[in-house]
């Protein structure tokens, strides 16, 4: 590993460590809170029923809207995404 990637390596690990907000999607939506809310047993498994490989934050914002929210309309309790996630953080930090 060079030094530059090493850098950007450790720079990397500060930012997460900065931000408490940022949640892993597969910490904010164990199996426990997907075993609950949909017909799936992990967030990883949900994702594979709708054909998405996504792990972060970011990958899942690159899904267009209207496919994703129609995925979690059909495999969950929830009528769209942002319902989905705003469940799950209100779950997630009344456990922190």
């Amino acid at each position: 590993m060079s030094f530059d990637d090493l850098l950007k390596e450790l720079q990397g690990q500060k930012t997460n460590q900065e931000d408490p907000n940022e949640v892993s999607l597969h910490e904010l939506f164990n199996d426990s809170f997907m075993s609950k809310h949909s017909s799936s047993s992990s967030f990883g498994q949900f994702l594979e029923k709708g054909n998405f490989q996504a792990e972060t934050h970011e990958e899942i914002d690159n899904i267009p809207d209207e496919l994703f929210d129609r995925h979690v309309a059909r495999e969950t309790e929830f009528a769209d995404w942002k319902t989905m996630l705003d469940t799950a953080t209100k779950t997630y930090k009344g456990k922190a």
